[in-house]
């Protein structure tokens, strides 16, 4: 065990805008952190191969090394943060502390998603720790919460709004009625998407934090490659504008519930109501809504991306180590996914949520009549039907918006494509969830 008297000594490995924010936050403010932690924090390293932004910073040119293994053979660096990111040159960087004895603080959500288990075995073998609150939600202490806060709780469900990206470009949509790709490119002009925007509006990067996120709401091990996906990259402006008539604001939400015969994951573009307050959720803020059996709906709102704020978390993050207490809750308590049981994912044709069904049909007589008929097959009630005027004279069709009841996504699909294959229907229809309020039982 470290004695407090001896610095926390760290090292810092990718000086890119997390790396840099972090190093500034340890120098600058040293002071402010060794009186709140009563230990020395002791920034000994910043490991890269271009120190162009280190020095843009003003950071001290002295912790420049281009040679991870310096840092790892010194006996003072008891923490190396790894803020590279990726999954090659990030894992081998992890691995290459946690056998050295270090103990690790990262922020990489699509690392952990895929290889976490993998990776708190190794440190738990080798006597040393991993802490990631910096991987989920940037400057929000989400995975604090779900460790430490809400740890009395069987916690049922969670909801995410976890990529800022996502949230102000339909935040854009739904405010200033602008389509998908002009809000696109405006966001990577203002340096909020980037050159390539895949990762995230294909709702792979949300996935990453709802892996982790869940395994340790739920204390089971997450299938990250099981989880249905589906980003907002297809959403049309006119289904954002009909679900604002019905009283919905979109967003792309990461969804875990606990159910009777194992948990529900997925991350998609879903209608939820203009009263729920994820739904004030503007512009790049994240925020995530979790559902306990005892505390009932609590939200936990902020940047979740950025320098300054996921340099935040990766500095508590050290902090903790230098209290010790992060070692003592990663060493005892029972949710990490490499000491728990796999989940049992269940299928997401047996998701129950209510649709919205956006219907482009033929203005005829009988025509709602067939489309009502084969959702009735389907076992679909339906709970509202708007039907517009066409836009130009030469659309293709008439828009039919209907909404259901609670129905079986299985049995939804299924439906859609039975009612696409009608004659009088003329472009594919477009199915969205309808999230609603989870139940508290307080």
């Amino acid at each position: 065990m470290m004695s407090e008297s001896v610095p926390l000594g760290v090292a810092i490995v990718g000086c890119g805008t997390v790396g840099g924010a972090a190093a500034r936050l340890l120098t600058r403010d040293r002071e402010i952190l060794t009186g709140r932690s009563g230990r020395a924090l002791e920034l000994r390293y910043l490991v890269d191969v271009n120190f162009d932004h280190a020095r843009q910073l003003g950071l001290d040119e002295s912790l420049f090394c281009d040679d991870l293994a310096a840092a790892l053979n010194d006996k003072n660096v008891h923490v190396v943060a790894e803020l590279v990111g990726g999954l090659t040159v990030a894992r081998d960087v992890i691995e290459k502390a946690l056998r050295a004895g270090k103990h690790v603080v990262t922020a990489n959500k699509a690392l952990l998603a895929h290889a976490g288990a993998e990776l708190y075995a190794l440190a738990r073998r080798q006597g040393v720790s991993i802490a990631f609150e910096a991987s989920c939600a940037g400057g929000i202490p989400i995975i604090r919460a779900l460790t430490d806060g809400l740890i009395a709780n069987r916690l049922d469900a969670l909801y995410g709004i976890v990529n800022g990206t996502c949230n102000f470009i339909l935040t854009e949509m739904t405010a200033a009625g602008r389509g998908y790709a002009e809000v696109l490119a405006e966001a990577q002009k203002a340096g909020l998407a980037e050159a390539d925007p895949t990762l995230d509006v294909s709702g792979e990067d949300s996935a990453h934090k709802l892996a982790i996120l869940a395994s340790l709401a739920f204390g089971r091990r997450i299938d990250y490659d099981a989880i249905p996906v589906s980003g907002i990259d297809t959403l049309e402006l006119c289904d954002v504008e009909f679900g604002l008539q019905l009283g919905y604001v979109v967003k792309l939400l990461a969804i875990a519930s606990r159910q009777e015969d194992g948990v529900s994951l997925r991350v998609r573009p879903a209608f939820i109501s203009k009263e729920h307050p994820l739904a004030w959720v503007s512009g790049p803020f994240n925020a995530v809504s979790v559902y306990g059996h005892a505390t009932g709906h609590t939200m936990y709102y902020g940047r979740g991306a950025g320098g300054k704020p996921t340099a935040s978390a990766v500095v508590a993050d050290i902090v903790s180590l230098a209290l010790g207490t992060w070692q003592q809750r990663f060493a005892q308590l029972a949710v990490w996914p490499d000491q728990a049981q796999p989940a049992q994912q269940l299928p997401i044709e047996d998701v129950q949520s209510r649709y919205y069904l956006r219907v482009t049909c033929r203005d005829a007589p009988g025509v709602f009549g067939r489309i009502a008929a084969i959702l009735g097959r389907h076992d679909i009630s339906i709970t509202s039907v708007l039907q517009q005027e066409p836009r130009h004279p030469a659309a293709e069709g008439v828009p039919v918006i209907i909404t259901t009841h609670q129905a079986r996504e299985g049995n939804v699909r299924n439906a859609v494509a039975e009612i696409d294959a009608l004659d009088v229907v003329t472009t594919q229809s477009v199915c969205i969830g309808i999230v609603e309020e989870y139940p508290e039982d307080l």
